[in-house]
């Protein structure tokens, strides 16, 4: 396959521009973005956005060009498909589009080993939304270097442009797609800067298997003797609170890769999340959002141009992008040794999940692959269920191969570095949501220390006869009837009721992926005694 011209494509749109703002740094595009007229700066100094109608990413209308290297690799009951022709003729006209007006060209790293590394351009009519990728990817020459090897990438950003299903093969006017075989992004429609962080991310975890890779949707940071803590979570579990730990650095928060010397960022930055973000709870994150050059999107403001986080009129999904250099505590290179631990994080709000549970390798790879969490009942009125959710491998919507795939990987990984898994839930006990209440942050905190510090080694377990997993009968400084969901019920009949419950679902989301799944590794409809 002939390697596509990407300095050819550049070069045409740069020189139809009216003009080119070429690299600049965050001041020079704060100035231009509020010389635009929207944006706002904040009593602190922080670029406050908008992003109208879009406020979370738009999944049903990102697409996959289907061609030779795709059609058979990609999973498309997870995927839209585009043909080639479709996809030739809307980066033509997002090209006519973009003619004439003024563009910023901002070119960054995606990935800290230089042996993986992708050469990413951002072309965007927007300042701000150059801020944006400029505080999220690796900036050049802040202590990563380029490597002369690195992958072309280039990405065409069009958020004022309007698709033509008819025309593009797309679904409305708002439309995501990804070249995979030329490595070319074309973003419109839209002005939720996520989708330009997620696309990078699609495409690494496209070719990473490829290279013997393993891509992860989880944050990581370093233990005392430089090995890495691997923590895999949906939205509300406590990824970036549980990974920002000032005694443990931080390697990154979101994106990793996990290769036979180590694990590596993808990134450069942290898109955080701000709803009910405090002082006290989360320090460094806080602390980010008041800091010149970072991006706060959809953070309603009060009279004094002051950040009101607990104000979710305009979205649920406020975030900050920041570099990550700004946080106190970061790895040297935004790399780490072969992981020890890995664990997977839950909020269950069935209330029926142990606070800590020890997997075995198959185990790991069961909830790799499931993705679990449940979230608690949403405003509409009369419902009080909490809301399963699975996503495989804890980021399914950014996953482009089939999840057993990168399962596969992990269970490689695990085998060959000897890692310990661990599920941790940070949901409810005593009851389900309504019923119960949020296991307290700082048992939970001392139960992530003792998997992390090996304490839990010699510790004695109990076997889970419903879920198949080991629970540690004893932790210092916690409850031990905490350690046992059941106990903290009130009526154990109940219990055993919502536990049937949710391993139902568990049973019915893994049918998806077959026969060949390792389904075995999963929970039982084994109830414990009274």
């Amino acid at each position: 396959m002939t390697a596509f011209d990407h300095v050819s494509l550049r070069t045409q749109i740069a020189t139809a521009a009216q003009s080119l703002s070429d690299n600049a740094i965050a001041p020079e595009l704060v100035a231009l973005a509020l010389s635009a007229g929207e944006p706002k700066l904040t009593a602190d100094g922080a670029l406050s956005v908008r992003t109208g109608a879009f406020t979370g990413r738009s999944p049903k209308d990102k697409y996959i060009v289907r061609d030779a290297l795709t059609e058979n690799s990609v999973w498309w009951d997870n995927s839209g498909a585009m043909a080639p022709e479709r996809f030739d003729l809307l980066l033509a006209d997002v090209t006519a589009h973009l003619a004439g007006q003024d563009l910023f060209r901002q070119d960054l790293l995606a990935g800290a080993d230089p042996r993986h590394q992708y050469a990413v351009t951002v072309l965007t009519p927007s300042a701000w939304h150059a801020l944006f990728i400029r505080n999220l990817l690796i900036r050049r020459g802040e202590g990563i270097d380029a490597s002369p090897g690195a992958t072309a990438v280039t990405i065409v950003h069009a958020p004022h442009f309007k698709a033509d299903p008819a025309r593009h093969g797309c679904r409305t006017d708002t439309v995501i797609v990804l070249d995979m075989s030329r490595n070319l992004v074309i973003i419109a429609g839209t002005l939720y800067a996520g989708e330009i962080k997620k696309s990078v991310f699609s495409l690494f975890n496209f070719h990473a298997p490829r290279n013997n890779v393993l891509p992860m949707h989880c944050s990581a940071n370093l233990g005392p003797d430089g090995e890495a803590a691997l923590f895999f979570g949906l939205s509300g579990t406590g990824k970036t609170t549980l990974s920002n730990d000032p005694d443990r650095p931080l390697i990154g928060d979101d994106e990793h890769g996990w290769s036979d010397d180590g694990v590596f960022n993808l990134e450069g930055g942290c898109y955080a999340k701000t709803v009910k973000l405090s002082a006290s709870a989360e320090p460094e994150i806080f602390a980010a959002t008041r800091r010149f050059g970072t991006v706060l999107e959809n953070v309603v403001l009060d009279d004094q141009s002051v950040p009101d986080f607990n104000d979710i009129s305009l979205t649920e999904n406020t975030r900050a992008a920041y570099p990550i250099h700004v946080l106190p505590s970061i790895a040297p290179g935004s790399t780490g040794g072969t992981p020890k631990t890995v664990v997977f994080l839950t909020a269950d709000a069935f209330g029926v999940l142990p606070p800590l549970a020890r997997l075995t390798p198959e185990q790991a790879v069961y909830h790799f692959l499931s993705g679990y969490t449940a979230k608690v009942a949403g405003t509409e009125r009369g419902v009080t269920e909490p809301q399963a959710t699975f996503s495989a491998c804890f980021g399914a919507p950014f996953m482009p191969l089939h999840p057993t795939v990168y399962g596969d990987m992990l269970a490689q990984r695990l085998k060959a570095s000897g890692a310990q898994a661990w599920l941790l839930n940070t949901g409810w006990t005593g009851g389900g949501y309504g019923v119960g209440k949020r296991i307290d942050i700082a048992s939970t905190r001392r139960l992530l220390t003792a998997a992390l510090d090996g304490s839990l080694d010699m510790i004695d377990m109990r076997f889970d006869p419903l879920f198949g997993f080991e629970v540690p009968l004893h932790v210092a400084g916690v409850d031990d009837k905490l350690l046992d969901p059941r106990r903290t019920w009130v009526d154990g009949d109940a219990y055993d009721a919502q536990a049937t419950k949710l391993v139902e679902l568990f049973r019915r989301n893994f049918q998806k992926f077959g026969p060949d799944a390792n389904a075995e590794a999963g929970p039982r409809l084994q109830m414990a005694a009274e």
